[in-house]
């Protein structure tokens, strides 16, 4: 069935805002140091920082003095200090010290908002909004720690309102872009699954590897080794975030940090999975560290390889669609329909439609 989107449906999910009542990612933890770095969720600098502990913060990047960015600063004594005229602010957003009090002045009662922030499976997830943090849990990477599945990370920064990259995720018909450097080729939907959280897209596909050998990852850089079998490939947009599978063998998963209505951070995460080599699981837990960790980062080339030709499409998308919004897209995958319908849900659940 083929679909035309109209211009003002169109319109309207090209500037269409977050649900800001969920778990975003905003850094990776290895970003986050000694020194406060500035980050964006959807128009809202942030600053994030570690205490003494290790422990991570995030508060509104503004010092109430000037409104200059706290990024700029340092930590001293678990609080941020601010670069300009040395005000330290707690981990709460309180103004707790100025240098140059005088005796009989009283401290500033000034406080800036203070974000919950976790750190999870290798990234740190801020919640936006103002429900109850805890009633929505962050989607979760338990393969991140676990000893079976090898990690490799690519970050995406695209000049494009965040509906671009999804859609282009839940299209396994675009491999046509990417030729050699996906894992599958022939992608043909079945079904879709969809409610007001998620949409489940069912592909069949043909898969290029299958890792049940010892020497199975030298099939990421030969590709004489590659041969082609049938595998299910399921796509889901578990909002805000999107997850990937690929028979047995991997998952991918992009976590989202939409910065405003033309630029998007992510990041891409690929997970092979050694579930096929039960020997490797007797060995001890230390090597079996080891060799998680010496395999980070196998598949880069590959992903990143994907990722740069993905961009310039999504940025190429954008642009047309600032320079003539007047033009219609005709859609003939069922599933970017249903994308398109649990985006607008979310942003009046967040009442952030139009939002900036």
């Amino acid at each position: 069935m083929q679909t035309s989107i109209k211009n003002r449906d169109r319109a309207h999910i090209r500037q269409t805002g977050i649900n800001p009542n969920h778990w975003y990612v905003v850094a990776q933890s290895r970003e986050v140091k000694q020194d406060p770095i500035s980050v964006t969720l959807w128009h809202q600098p942030i600053v994030l920082f570690r205490d003494s502990q290790g422990q991570i913060h995030a508060l509104e990047d503004r010092c109430p003095h000037r409104q200059v960015k706290l990024s700029h600063g340092q930590v001293v004594n678990d609080w941020i200090e601010c670069a300009y005229h040395g005000w330290r602010l707690d981990t709460e957003g309180n103004c707790a010290e100025v240098p140059y009090l005088a005796d009989n002045q009283k401290l500033p009662s000034c406080k800036i908002r203070r974000y919950p922030v976790q750190e999870l499976d290798g990234f740190i997830w801020l919640f936006l909004g103002e429900d109850n943090p805890d009633s929505i849990a962050p989607l979760g990477l338990p393969e991140w720690e676990h000893l079976n599945y090898i990690a490799t990370v690519s970050i995406i920064n695209c000049n494009a309102h965040y509906s671009y990259l999804i859609e282009n995720l839940m299209d396994m018909y675009h491999g046509h872009l990417h030729h050699n450097w996906q894992a599958w080729t022939d992608a043909k939907l079945e079904s879709i699954d969809e409610d007001d959280s998620r949409v489940d897209a069912h592909y069949q596909a043909q898969s290029y590897y299958r890792i049940d050998k010892i020497w199975s990852i030298s099939q990421l850089f030969f590709p004489a080794l590659r041969r082609l079998h049938p595998e299910p490939l399921e796509v889901s947009y578990v909002y805000p975030h999107w997850v990937s599978t690929l028979g047995q063998d991997f998952k991918i998963c992009c976590l989202f940090c939409p910065i405003s209505e033309t630029q998007t951070r992510a990041y891409l995460i690929h997970f092979t999975s050694l579930n096929a080599f039960w020997r490797l699981h007797k060995l001890p837990v230390g090597f079996r560290r080891f060799v998680k960790d010496s395999l980070y980062g196998s598949a880069q080339k590959l992903l990143d390889g994907l990722v740069r030709q993905d961009v310039v499409m999504i940025e190429e998308e954008q642009q047309s669609f600032l320079q003539h919004p007047e033009r219609n897209n005709y859609e003939l995958n069922r599933a970017l329909v249903s994308v398109q319908r649990l985006i607008r849900k979310q942003a009046e659940l967040g009442n952030t439609e139009f939002s900036c």
